[in-house]
């Protein structure tokens, strides 16, 4: 997971181009569910989060003694930070799983306008309850491996100067997650088992690391978090063809209606 290698651009350049991608008319349809999702949750979320962010510090602050209170703007923004990275992580995650038969369908239908050639094909009764259930794997695989992280980084934290490698390793881990969640739907779309895809994305680790990193950035942030999933999507896509499957593409006619 953390070997360094492939291309760090590969990134930023796949989103650019998933951003044209989603404007595109023949697409726009395969966006409007997942993005009427997205807007729901992202009001629900953060609604409950403000909320239950507010009487957390309350909370916090009434057992902070008098002669320490100059540690409350401190702790405030240490709360606030780790509150954002989890507010991003989670709201990913959530959406996803619940948008994940549509984003196949979008990573399918992008793959086939990239190309010229769709997936094969799969009745929807069939892809439906699978993707579910890739989803569900891939949710235990970020819970299970994110536990042992997060022990790493609660050990790391006693260890005066060592200590300031915890939260690279946490933005690290983070990006890693958000490379597979998307990447997963146009390799899913090919029944790539879940191991391979990993192995796959081990190869192009600075091109999954600045993906997914970007990924991550935009989820932390209330409203833009609406629109990262579809451009997450394409930009995958974009990613798993031309840097992982080493297929040619030309935006230039890629892009056209």
């Amino acid at each position: 997971m953390f070997a360094l290698n492939g291309n760090p651009t590969s990134g930023p350049a796949s989103l650019s181009l998933g951003l044209k991608l989603i404007l595109h008319p023949e697409l726009r349809l395969f966006i409007l569910v997942p993005m009427i999702i997205n807007v729901v949750l992202f009001f629900v979320v953060t609604a409950w989060l403000l909320s239950e962010f507010g009487l957390l510090m309350d909370g916090m602050m009434s057992y902070l003694p008098g002669w320490l209170s100059f540690l409350g703007s401190i702790l405030w923004l240490f709360a606030a930070f780790l509150v954002i990275f989890v507010y991003g992580y989670s709201f990913s995650i959530i959406t996803n799983l619940i948008a994940a038969p549509f984003n196949g369908i979008l990573a399918e239908k992008i793959e086939e306008k990239l190309t010229g050639i769709a997936p094969p094909a799969e009745p929807l009764q069939q892809m439906i309850p699978r993707t579910l259930l890739r989803e569900l794997l891939k949710l235990w695989y970020f819970i299970s491996r994110g536990f042992l992280v997060l022990l790493l980084m609660f050990a790391l934290a006693f260890i005066p100067l060592v200590n300031l490698l915890a939260p690279v390793i946490g933005v690290l881990w983070g990006a890693w997650c958000m490379s597979i969640q998307y990447v997963d739907y146009a390799s899913d779309n090919h029944k790539t088992p879940f191991k391979s895809l990993r192995q796959q994305l081990g190869s192009q680790t600075l091109g999954s690391y600045s993906f997914g990193g970007l990924v991550m950035l935009g989820n932390m942030v209330p409203v833009l978090n609406i629109f990262v999933m579809p451009i997450a999507v394409a930009g995958a896509t974009v990613f798993w063809l031309k840097d992982i499957q080493g297929k040619p593409l030309d935006p230039s006619r890629l892009l056209k209606p």
